[in-house]
Parts: C-alpha cells; sequence; structure tokens
C-alpha cells in the first residue's frame, strides 16, 4: 500500500490490509507507513501526549552489546542494535512487564534521563529520572489486531490491540510500540485523546 493512500484510510482499516486470510502481514509496515499510520490516527482525534514518570534503572552499555528487550507474558519485543561507546541500557521499573530493558543511544539518553540520583551504591545500576519528554500516543484498537513494522533502530516490532504507539513530537520519524503493560506502568497520559 502506497504510504498516501494510507491517509485516505480509516484507521480501522490500515492494519487490517496487512492480514491476508487471518495471518500476520509477510512484510513489516514500513516507516512510511507507519508514519501515515499515526496521521491518520491523529487526524480522527485519537492522539494524545504522554511523558515517561517513572524512576528507571540504568547502565552503561558493553560496546557490542546486544539488548534483547522481553515482556513478561509476551516473550521478545526487540532486539536493538549493537551498543556504541556511550549508550546506555535503561531498565523499567515495573514488575508487571518483568522490569524489561532497552538500550538508549548517547545522543537520546541525555534528552530522555537526568541522574544518576544516587551514587553511594556499588552497583552497576544507577537511579535516573525521565525528564518528562512529552510524546505523542495512540492506542492499537482491538478491531485492527496484530501488525508488524520496522521501528527506528531497523528492527521488527510487533504491535498487538491495547499497545501504545509513540512518536517524538521532535522527530516525526521515532515511531515505536511501548506495551500495554509497560505504557500503564511507566507513563502519565497528560492529554487525553479526543476518541478512543
Amino acid at each position: 500500500m502506497n504510504p498516501s493512500d494510507i491517509l485516505r484510510v480509516p484507521l480501522t482499516l490500515i492494519a487490517a490490509s496487512a492480514f491476508i486470510s487471518g495471518t500476520v502481514q509477510a512484510e513489516p509496515l514500513t516507516r512510511n507507513d507507519m508514519a501515515a499510520m499515526f496521521d491518520a490516527a491523529q487526524s480522527e482525534g485519537r492522539v494524545g501526549m504522554a511523558k515517561k514518570t517513572k524512576l528507571v534503572d540504568v547502565r552503561s552499555a558493553k560496546p557490542g552489546e546486544v539488548i534483547v528487550t522481553t515482556i513478561r507474558g509476551e516473550g521478545v519485543e526487540t532486539r536493538s542494535k549493537p551498543a556504541k561507546v556511550g549508550d546506555m541500557v535503561v531498565r523499567n521499573r515495573c514488575p508487571e512487564t518483568g522490569h524489561e530493558e532497552v538500550l538508549i543511544s548517547n545522543e537520546k539518553f541525555g534528552i530522555r534521563y537526568e541522574g544518576p540520583l544516587d551514587t553511594t551504591d556499588a552497583t552497576t545500576w544507577k537511579p535516573y529520572r525521565p525528564r518528562g519528554v512529552e510524546m505523542l500516543f495512540f492506542t492499537v484498537g482491538t478491531s485492527v489486531g496484530e501488525f508488524d513494522f520496522v521501528a527506528p533502530w531497523g528492527e521488527k516490532m510487533v504491535a498487538k490491540s491495547g499497545d501504545a504507539i509513540v512518536r517524538n513530537p521532535g522527530d516525526l520519524s521515532d515511531i515505536y510500540r511501548i506495551a500495554a503493560a509497560a505504557f500503564s506502568c511507566t507513563y502519565e497520559v497528560t492529554r487525553a485523546p479526543k476518541k478512543e
């Protein structure tokens, strides 16, 4: 489907077009498809604003390390690219998801987190506070179902009903999934969508 066509199709049909005979699409939706899907959700009034508010634990990533993000009850969400010098591993304080870990690039880490808040602990993990950067989001509806897409770091992600698809308003190509349980546990909605 051409991304310009996506803008003219109701959001509930976009992901449905990715399914053939009840199976997940052969190819994940592209970054352009996701941008078009987000724009469609916004035009439908289904986009709100939210910011991450819960403290996290952070350690330095080892160069070349790959972080596998696993969500309790769901399995592997995504795998990071190999870490570069200065990248950080962020572990959410969210028992519902199994305290999943993600790799954050050196360039984005300082924009998103501040700290460490306490340096007395001898462990490698240190507490940090999210800076409260507001992100645009919409929730994947049950009528849309599950679909695959390409995350900004090039890996395939699976979006499921109830998950939040977030977009950085400062970088409109930065669109990714946050599992429903992780979003509920770590984010605060600052402006609810006009429509659900």
